[in-house]
């Protein structure tokens, strides 16, 4: 590129990119305006930087504002001269949304083997559909694991008992693992101060009266 200047890039950049099925002019328009300190538009700066004819470069930067990638915010500079500077918050928002679908979908893929790992068998249709709407209902993960593991230690280990105890743990507040934990310390904590108060009591002095 021009000034043998180096433009630097991460995967995610570039995977977002081809997931969109930008050209490659567009591709690197964005990858300029990702790089400089000051993305103005300014179309023979551009041409000169990318080596690309001018044309190709509006045709480019066109399509980016009519896809919503990209968009132009006017400012003024310190003279009071009003001046277009490049926003890409559009593609940004883009490139969010598709790392918390693959984050999403990870997550859904490692909880699926791990009741299939416990059930020992293919999930049904039907508990496919259960754990789905524990996930869309944002249960922790963590926290339909846990319930997994209290079907298992009761020997209940259906799909219809673990979504019993993720509702009456929800009734309770509990949003967490260690919700669940510190939520069934309690009756046991309770029962030690029961059984002290019996064991403090003082039985002879009951027997002489």
């Amino acid at each position: 590129m021009g000034n043998n200047k180096k433009y630097v890039v991460d995967a995610n950049f570039i995977r977002e990119a081809y997931l969109l099925k930008l050209s490659l002019v567009e591709f690197l328009l964005l990858l300029y305006f990702e790089n400089v300190d000051d993305p103005i538009f300014d179309l023979d700066i551009i041409s000169q930087k990318l080596k690309i004819e001018v044309n190709d470069i509006l045709f480019a930067f066109n399509s980016l504002i009519s896809k919503k990638l990209i968009s132009l915010i006017s400012e003024k500079n310190d003279s009071g001269k009003r001046y277009d500077r490049i926003s890409l918050e559009g593609f940004y928002n883009e490139l969010s949304a598709n790392i918390k679908k693959d984050n999403s979908k990870n997550m859904k893929e490692d909880i699926f083997t791990k009741f299939e790992n416990e059930f020992k068998r293919p999930l049904a249709g039907v508990e496919v559909e259960f754990i789905k709407a524990w996930v869309e209902k944002m249960y922790d993960e963590s926290l339909i694991l846990r319930a997994l593991e209290e079907a298992i230690y009761n020997g209940a280990v259906n799909i219809r008992y673990i979504d019993t105890v993720l509702y009456e743990w929800s009734k309770k507040g509990y949003k967490t693992r260690e919700d669940v934990e510190n939520g069934l310390k309690k009756p046991y904590e309770n029962k030690k101060v029961e059984d002290t108060n019996i064991f403090d009591y003082n039985w002879l002095d009951e027997y002489d009266k």
